[in-house]
């Protein structure tokens, strides 16, 4: 038994404890509650029926302890604090026992109600940022030390091409790089070169994936410590396909622009040239013309005069292909005669130098209708092949060219083969590519085909090149019979 000072601080030790202690009778009447419970319930329970006080209800709760143990006379576990998730402390509820009568009973909290908010909001916390790093538009990879994966969200899963379960199952981070690409990251995570020593920054390197494919990515990685202990890696990278494909094509168009300005410097050189030319060719011509009228003249002389006349007729004729081939248009789409723009660029380079042990064999279709396109870029286009075949062929050999209508008689085809040593099939995806190039250095730029295939779509066209090895190449294009709507027609 206490003495009298002995119950004053028992009482005072149990108003000191940072849990609830209540006691209830038999009738549901809160008999006592220490100073922790008042201050947490806001009020004084003293004679206040416990559900009323504690749940504000109108009856006993379903469950309620105080009727198990008037019941069964044990101790029951119950939840108190309870919220629509089913999170809150545990009440521990014994009887007290006098006469062998249950006289009333104890109810004790394990866990404290400020300590259960903070466990709830601790969890709130964490479901929020594993929410944000599942939904981040980043891919988020991370792995214990091990190299096993511990954190996969959507948008890894989305680039690499691994389900989620898939690779928390089965991947280990070496599997996520290509070769030795995991190791070279770990490298440079602990090295203090690349901003400190634990951090990595805007890496590119290639993640690969599930189907076999490296994918590039900009790379932002970190170590995790404890102390000094290295105990996971995190990544955080976003794909750099779109953003490589978009400066391939600004490449390309930033390659036509250069082109379009070169062209423009040659229209006006074509023209001056013109202009410098044709006077004296007109003179030439009038003057031989008027010799052969006025004078009786022998025959050899007179062959000779006949030969002047037209080598200057033909110089003019060249003259103005020249100009015709370098005139500059605004896109101007108008139907055309496609064999009429194979024929004007052979003018201008059958009888050049290059040319002279090439056979050039023309199989063209007069049937095949006139389509929608810009003149002036159709005969930059036939120029870069032709040229490109001859330089294969070393200037020597046999070029092909060959006009029909499709069998479905909606797209015009041509087709402009060689007899050069082809393209090798390893570099053959590559050749429409900006810059690329298998010339020496110097003797080539990389933009003629490039240029080529920027025409083709210009026109809504496509086109491919077929290779063998030893057997030449053959470069295949088809234009549909009508592309863009068209505000004037004629082939001038």
């Amino acid at each position: 038994m206490y003495t009298s000072i002995g119950r004053e601080y028992m009482l005072k030790a149990v108003d000191a404890i940072d849990r609830i202690i209540i006691i209830i009778s038999n009738e549901y009447k809160i008999m006592a509650a220490n100073r922790y419970a008042v201050d947490i319930y806001k009020t004084d329970m003293h004679g206040e029926l416990c559900y009323k006080a504690l749940h504000n209800r109108s009856q006993p709760c379903k469950g309620c302890p105080a009727t198990l143990i008037i019941k069964d006379g044990k101790t029951v576990v119950n939840k108190i604090h309870e919220d629509s998730n089913g999170l809150g402390d545990v009440a521990l509820c014994f009887p007290i026992i006098r006469d062998e009568i249950i006289d009333a009973l104890v109810m004790l909290d394990t866990n404290s109600y400020r300590l259960g908010k903070m466990e709830l909001n601790l969890q709130r916390s964490n479901a929020f940022l594993r929410n944000l790093i599942l939904s981040s538009v980043d891919g988020v990879i991370a792995a214990d030390m091990t190299g096993k994966i511990i954190i996969f969200n959507d948008a890894a899963s989305e680039i690499s091409g691994f389900f989620i379960d898939e690779a928390l199952k089965n991947l280990n981070i070496k599997d996520v790089y290509p070769g030795d690409g995991a190791r070279e990251v770990m490298k440079k995570l602990r090295s203090e070169k690349y901003f400190g020593k634990g951090k990595l920054k805007y890496y590119k390197v290639d993640l690969l994936g599930k189907n076999g494919k490296n994918i590039p990515i900009s790379l932002n990685a970190s170590i995790v410590y404890e102390g000094n202990r290295e105990v996971a890696t995190v990544g955080f990278f976003h794909d750099l396909r779109e953003k490589l494909f978009m400066e391939k094509k600004l490449e390309k168009v930033h390659a036509q622009l250069l082109q379009a300005e070169k062209m423009s410097s040659l229209g006006k050189l074509a023209a001056g040239v013109a202009h410098q030319l044709n006077n004296p060719l007109g003179s030439i011509t009038l003057f031989a013309k008027l010799a052969l009228e006025d004078y009786d003249l022998e025959d050899g002389l007179k062959d000779d005069l006949e030969r002047i006349v037209k080598d200057a007729k033909r110089a003019r004729d060249t003259v103005r292909e020249l100009l015709e081939f370098s005139r500059q248009t605004d896109q101007f789409m108008k139907l055309y005669d496609i064999n009429k723009a194979i024929l004007r660029t052979l003018f201008l380079l059958e009888n050049q130098p290059l040319f002279q042990n090439i056979t050039i064999k023309k199989d063209l279709d007069s049937d095949i209708p006139l389509i929608h396109s810009d003149i002036q870029q159709l005969n930059h286009m036939f120029m870069n092949i032709i040229l490109n075949a001859v330089e294969a062929m070393n200037a020597n050999g046999c070029l092909n060219i060959k006009t029909y209508l499709t069998q479905g008689k909606n797209k015009v085809c041509i087709e402009i083969s060689d007899t050069g040593n082809g393209i090798p099939e390893d570099i053959l995806p590559d050749i429409f590519d900006p810059f690329f190039t298998t010339k020496e250095e110097g003797k080539g730029t990389g933009l003629g085909l490039s240029i080529v295939y920027g025409i083709v779509e210009n026109h809504k066209g496509s086109i491919v090149a077929e290779s063998e090895s030893g057997k030449g190449t053959t470069f295949v294009i088809k234009f549909p019979v009508e592309v863009l709507p068209c505000g004037d027609e004629g082939d001038e």
